[in-house]
């Protein structure tokens, strides 16, 4: 199993943005010192009292210059928002400043708003993120290449740099939506998971076995990564693992369950997506559901005994962990809760 750190560099209202980018350096300071594998970064728009993290590859850039062991993973970077050749150049780029450390998380980005702001239509985001993707592999892989498809248009260029890692860095697509496990099953790249809209982890299972089966029905082989995005808190005792993130992982879900709410009906939502009811049943949890069903909160026996049953029952090769769900658990206990995570569960799990 990989362990990976997912920072947010999140918001909120008693932090200055500058304090915000110290504090979310200094847990990656200590991530890196304590053992973890990767440092996973967000990404958000237009969203003040959330993030400051609207420029994942600048960040990473310079976590790459701090850092010398940790790999650097995007989760995710939204592809449609940009010019693909720039991506490609930045990622290339990016990938060399690493030493090759990079992995290139992707994915569309499950809500609308993001899209308003850059003037883009969510309905397209789809066939925006298929030309996106095939005009980036086709700039890492070719000397020179050509595409002409309904949003973009290039014409015998040369990407430069070329990837260090090849022929391209690690990708795995992001996935929030039932239809999406299929999509990347078919597709055949590894897959992040970000439950957001279940009312429990192991409702994904019945998710995870539509991708598998997508993906052997398309003609690929062999082991795949399934990465799980999921907030985990340890803490020396059972009381403070119950108590310490206790507000801030409430406020989230609230935060969520009005983001949800705000999407239902928008523009590019197929009419079918059932958002309304999972707006209403995560409204409904209690602190205890949340804790019994959504999180991964306690000592470090009991989380080792919960990531075993999760790594069971839905495959999972990569857990990708949140120690700050909602923005507002202090410095000092992320750090400590990551230090007991790389010190005291992931050595006992396998």
């Amino acid at each position: 199993m990989e362990f990976g750190l997912f920072v947010e560099f999140p918001a909120n209202s008693t932090t200055t943005q500058r304090q915000i980018f110290k504090d979310s350096m200094d847990l990656i300071d200590a991530a890196e010192e304590s053992g973890s594998e990767g440092i996973w970064l967000a990404e958000y728009h237009f969203n003040p009292g959330r993030s400051v993290l609207s420029a994942p590859v600048t960040v990473a850039g310079a976590i790459a210059a701090r850092t010398k062991r940790v790999k650097i993973g995007l989760a995710v970077h939204v592809l449609p928002l940009r010019n693909p050749v720039q991506i490609a150049e930045e990622i290339a780029t990016l990938d060399h400043l690493s030493d090759g450390r990079l992995d290139f998380g992707i994915g569309r980005a499950a809500f609308p708003q993001i899209y308003r702001g850059y003037g883009l239509n969510y309905a397209e985001s789809r066939d925006r993120f298929d030309e996106c993707l095939e005009i980036i592999l086709k700039a890492w892989t070719t000397d020179k290449f050509s595409f002409h498809g309904k949003y973009y248009q290039v014409d015998e260029i040369s990407v430069v740099p070329q990837p260090l890692q090849k022929p391209h860095p690690p990708i795995r697509i992001g996935a929030t939506s039932a239809d999406t496990f299929e999509l990347v099953g078919r597709m055949g790249y590894p897959i992040f998971i970000n439950p957001s809209r279940v009312t429990t982890l192991l409702d994904l299972k019945p998710l995870v076995a539509e991708f598998h089966d997508a993906r052997k029905k398309a003609g690929h082989t062999g082991s795949v990564d399934v990465g799980l995005r999921v907030p985990v808190y340890v803490a020396e005792t059972k009381e403070k693992a119950y108590s310490e993130p206790k507000e801030s992982t409430m406020f989230q879900m609230q935060r969520l369950v009005n983001v949800i709410k705000e999407s239902v009906g928008q523009e590019g939502i197929p009419a079918n997506d059932d958002r309304a009811l999972q707006a209403q049943r995560l409204e409904s949890m209690t602190y205890e559901d949340v804790m019994d069903n959504m999180v991964i909160h306690g000592t470090p026996e009991s989380v080792v005994g919960k990531l075993q049953e999760l790594q069971e029952e839905l495959g999972i090769t990569q857990v990708i962990y949140e120690v700050n769900f909602g923005c507002s658990v202090p410095l000092e206990h992320q750090i400590k809760s990551v230090q007991l995570l790389n010190e005291k569960v992931a050595p006992n799990i396998k």
